[in-house]
């Protein structure tokens, strides 16, 4: 079916999803049509199989195989991540706290150094990160672009697009040349990786981040894009992100898909209500914004606010998430629920939602409470027979008549956090805020054998039910098994808080489902015989409590026998306590040494290298200043990082001032200097509420000319410009063409012919591709590879005082002992008097970790990805600071930081680093 046979409607917020192939999308056929697909168990656990599988969907949910899938994406940005080793760290948390899936952005600019070229080795490898997904049993929702949105630079697109003809997101034929080239490098990978094929478990396929214009060259833009994916044997559903729908015409109406859902409770409870059975959360975690990577959106660590922070340990923001994962996941009931008669709580601050599955007869309230306080309240008409409290700002899901396992839920003023089969018996977890009191009723007609495996819950039996109250987050995990009575089968009721919930792993295995409570985290158990293998990380001294399989009598801990003996919840309980991780010491950073980096502001530099430039016409669209000549970076294939101009003017008498145009991201900055003399630094401020989502900065710093340069002769104008980023803003049209670097330069005293040369960075090494570096010397000499030979640079100590305008470079080395099997996260912290103008490029064995900007950033600590740093070995730390002058410049305290450290973790293998510079470029 063509594109153009397909209707477009907007969603408020929501994403539908487009039509699959023939033969992948739609509802499941029945003899006589279409059949509705009943509420049962979720497809199994996802992987590269090597079948053939089938993915539809009607108006509940995505169907795999004929069974609803709710779908729960976290997103994981792999580029942010330079050590494809701890992909595997970061999808096995994802699993382990109730993902299904991951959202993968591909960014253009990642992998396409130049036109045509595309790499996917390394750092880059796509392939790898498919295959991890597979085996870690996650599906995949695969992002590549074209435009990624404002939290990479240019949106994702690559730097030498801003210099060539076409517009971008438009039907422009220049710029789907470009496109196609892009799309079949990833649709190449993609296409092996295909779950409907048994290659992997590639489900869904993105195109597009943000919303087009909607017009006609929005619409041409999307049907290319859309027809590209096909004509690459792109056979799962596709869809695209500005909350368009694509429905067959007479064929199934397509679930709601909420692109970007939030963190918090509140939001992706509230999507369920509305029917959004596909969620995909942005961004679970973040990475690090290495090299010249981030978009507008500033400096800030993406992991700053995330579940898993950047240095990939987990949060308290996590429980909500792990929450409604374990949920959606082990209730299949979720997967297709209608609305149903309105209710009402007594107290009307608390909104409830009211929803039922026809299938089972269960019937779901979602309460949200938007005010300040904590609300109790009843629920008239709902069959709850006792008030429910709802903390401020946050929401619940209750069930009424819901199975679980072989018995009936009555009610309850907790949430559900999962329910399983575990061998001989069932399993039921219900969750809630700390302090909460969580009642479970169960129907029972014949009275059950209760038995507390702890103090705080209580139970009392009473015509035909069974009523077991809880207190929240007293003494860890309460326990309580329900036997006999109405069944032969033993349920396990258990009761946590958010931070005990975050303690608790369901697992399945090919002999069944088992769940491990008390380690920070399970990354796999394997069944042989009689032994349950678990794998995991520990962060503090804990216990380890298993449910399991039947037959399983012995347990290992990382590869360790462990003692146990059957707990009165019917749990194998280890005896005694696994310890928790060591301190782990990290040295001191000394024997630093120092030398100046701004050879180019000197006026007998030898500049004969650089590019002339001498261009009058660019693609940019930030226009030409009459008379020209183009002095933008891009024009001249300098792309990414710091962009140095020398100017030669043969006469500066009357010359009084010299004013500089130029346009950056945010925290662009310019330093000018004549003759060698220093003029002055300019900054962008700091953007402000109002200023946070402006992706152009521009302006035009004016210095004073000394009279004493102001002669007849030959005279060098020298100026470095840090552009920052591209804007990424997929709002505007072109936006991602503004100019970078100097636009425009004028003469107080009269106009001056100057002749410019412009030199960035060189080109890029395979290892870290094009978006590591700049154009500082040191970094085209390569001061910042580990096998630089500083011998003759000077020795220092900090903290540095000194005032100059310009670049230096400070290195030092340090070696590291780390247990390997401990899994310790690093990062290097700066601190000094934030009065001090200055900031600092952070250079770990070659790979650029960022920029610190001592007076106008929040922050301190930078994440040394273990792989780039060796825990076990030697590194190389190297420094670029860039100071205005005006101030002493730095640095004041520099220090490695633990940030973490758990007895676990994945094997790690160190990322290739190239150890010296190719010739020096300039």
């Amino acid at each position: 079916m063509e594109l153009s046979r397909r209707t477009f409607t907007a969603l408020a917020g929501t994403a539908a999803l487009g039509l699959a192939l023939a033969g992948s999308g739609g509802a499941a056929p029945g003899a006589n049509g279409p059949r509705v697909v009943p509420t049962g168990p979720p497809p199994p656990p996802p992987g590269a199989d090597g079948r053939r599988h089938r993915i539809g969907f009607d108006g509940h949910s995505l169907l795999v195989d004929g069974r609803r899938l709710v779908l729960w994406s976290a997103g994981l940005p792999f580029h942010r991540l330079p050590s494809p080793s701890l992909w595997r760290d970061v999808l096995q948390k994802l699993r382990a706290h109730g993902h299904n899936a991951v959202s993968v952005p591909v960014p253009w600019n990642h992998h396409s150094p130049a036109p045509g070229t595309h790499d996917f080795t390394g750092v880059r490898d796509l392939n790898r990160f498919l295959d991890m997904a597979a085996e870690e049993r996650l599906y995949v929702v695969l992002r590549p672009g074209p435009h990624l949105g404002p939290d990479e630079d240019a949106g994702g697109l690559p730097g030498w697009l801003t210099a060539v003809a076409g517009t971008a997101r438009t039907g422009d034929p220049e710029y789907l040349r470009h496109v196609d080239e892009w799309l079949s490098a990833v649709n190449a990978i993609a296409v092996r990786h295909l779950f409907t094929a048994g290659g992997g478990t590639v489900l869904l396929y993105q195109l597009e981040d943000t919303g087009t214009d909607g017009g006609t060259a929005g619409r041409a833009h999307l049907a290319h894009l859309y027809a590209k994916a096909r004509a690459d044997r792109i056979d799962v559903p596709v869809f695209h992100g500005d909350g368009l729908s694509g429905d067959r015409e007479g064929g199934p109406r397509a679930p709601g898909f909420r692109v970007g859902a939030g963190h918090e409770r509140t939001g992706h409870l509230t999507d369920l209500a509305r029917g959004i059975t596909a969620h995909d959360v942005r961004t679970v975690f973040g990475g690090t914004s290495w090299g010249w990577l981030p978009g507008t959106g500033g400096t800030a660590p993406d992991g700053s606010g995330t579940p898993l922070d950047e240095a990939r340990r987990p949060t308290p923001e996590l429980a909500p998430l792990q929450q409604f994962g374990h949920l959606v996941r082990t209730v299949p009931d979720l997967a297709r629920l209608d609305p149903a008669d309105r209710v009402r709580a007594a107290d009307e601050r608390l909104a409830v939602e009211h929803l039922a599955n026809p299938d089972t007869g269960a019937q779901v309230y979602v309460l949200r409470n938007d005010s300040g306080e904590r609300v109790r309240s009843m629920l008239p008409g709902t069959g709850v027979e006792v008030p429910v409290s709802v903390a401020p700002y946050d929401a619940k899901l209750l069930f009424t008549g819901l199975a679980l396992g072989r018995r009936k839920l009555a009610y309850t003023t907790a949430q559900p956090l999962l329910s399983m089969a575990a061998g001989r018996q069932d399993v039921a977890v219900f969750v809630g805020r700390a302090g909460e009191t969580a009642q479970v009723v169960l129907d029972c007609e014949t009275q059950p054998e209760v038995y507390r495996a702890d103090i705080e819950p209580a139970w009392t039996y009473d015509r035909g039910r069974l009523n077991v109250v809880a207190p929240l987050g007293v003494g860890g995990l309460g326990r309580v098994l329900v036997k006999k009575g109405d069944s032969d089968v033993p349920l396990v009721l258990l009761f946590a808080d958010d931070a005990t919930a975050l303690r608790l792993w369901p697992y399945e295995t090919p002999s069944g489902s088992l769940l491990v409570y008390g380690p920070a985290m399970l990354r796999s158990a394997t069944l042989r015989d009689d032994t349950v293998h678990l794998v995991g990380d520990v962060v503090g001294e804990t216990g380890v409590e298993v449910w399991g399989p039947r037959g399983i009598s012995s347990v290992t801990w990382n590869g360790r026998p462990v003692r146990t003996y059957v707990g009165r919840a019917g749990s194998l309980v280890m005896e005694g306590m696994v310890p928790d991780a060591p301190t782990v010491p990290l040295p001191e950073l000394g024997g630093w040494r120092r030398r100046s980096g701004n050879p180019e502001s000197r006026p007998d530099f030898d500049d004969t290298a650089w590019t002339v430039a001498d261009r009058t016409t660019s693609h940019s669209s930030t226009p030409v200043p009459g008379g020209g000549p183009v002095l933008f970076a891009d024009d001249y294939g300098f792309h990414y990082g710091d962009v140095w101009y020398r100017g030669r003017l043969t006469d500066t008498r009357g010359v009084t001032s010299v004013s500089l145009s130029y346009s950056t991201g945010p925290h662009g900055l310019l330093m000018a200097w004549l003759d060698g003399r220093p003029l002055g630094t300019h900054r962008m401020p700091a953007p402000d509420e109002d200023g946070a989502d402006r992706g152009t900065w521009t302006a035009t710093a004016t210095f004073a000319v000394p009279g004493e340069l102001r002669e007849r002769g030959r005279h060098v104008l020298s100026v470095l410009v840090r552009p920052a980023q591209h804007d990424g803003d997929g709002r505007t049209r072109g936006a991602y063409k503004a100019a970078r670097g100097l636009t425009a330069a004028a003469f107080g005293g009269g106009e001056r012919d100057v002749e410019w040369r412009i030199q960035g960075a060189a080109a890029p090494d395979r290892t870290r591709g094009p978006l590591n570096n700049g154009g500082l010397h040191g970094e085209r000499h390569g001061w910042h590879l580990p096998g630089h030979d500083d011998r003759d640079w000077r020795p220092v100590d900090f903290p540095r005082e000194e005032r100059r305008q310009g670049v230096t470079w400070y290195r030092t080395g340090f070696r590291l002992d780390v247990d390997p099997e401990l899994d310790a996260s690093v990062g290097l912290t700066l601190e000094d008097d934030p009065g001090r103008a200055y900031r600092v490029q952070i250079f770990l064995n070659g790979w650029n970790m960022g920029q610190y900007l001592n007076d106008a950033g929040t922050r301190h600590t930078f994440v040394l990805p273990n792989g780039i740093l060796r825990t076990r070995g030697a590194n190389t730390l190297a420094l670029a600071v860039l100071s205005d002058g005006t101030t002493p410049s730095g640095p004041g305290e520099v220090r490695l930081t633990l940030l973490g450290a758990a007895r676990g973790g994945v094997p790690v293998e160190p990322v290739e680093a190239r150890e010296t510079a190719g010739p020096p470029q300039g």
